[in-house]
């Protein structure tokens, strides 16, 4: 089974996916179609990208008559500031390690 944060990289990974999140977090609700006006890919692309965002969790959508608009979840990135916190605390101690080590060389 992938870690949370395993579907949230494959999720960002994409460019476009990135850029319609991004979006979406800086400019608030926005229809398929507005994000379509934006993005240099077909409505249907779009779409299938919003999907995924959607099934990672980075997106919710809301349907209102024959618009679905969709809003961003920043706080499905937890995962991922999680991981990069540890990732953070293990290379400082290699680095710190390493620091150590280059010292005791020059000595």
């Amino acid at each position: 089974m992938p870690q949370p944060h395993d579907v949230l990289f494959r999720a960002l990974a994409d460019p476009t996916r990135r850029a319609i999140f991004e979006r979406l977090c800086r400019d608030g609700d926005q229809t398929v179609a507005a994000l379509t006006a934006q993005a240099k890919v077909s409505q249907p692309a779009v779409s299938k990208h919003l999907g995924v965002l959607k099934q990672a969790g980075l997106v919710h959508d809301r349907h209102e008559g024959r618009q679905t608009h969709y809003s961003a979840q920043p706080g499905a990135l937890a995962p991922l500031i999680g991981w990069t916190s540890q990732m953070t605390g293990f290379w400082q101690s290699r680095f710190d390690d390493l620091e150590d080590l280059l010292k005791r060389m020059d000595q």
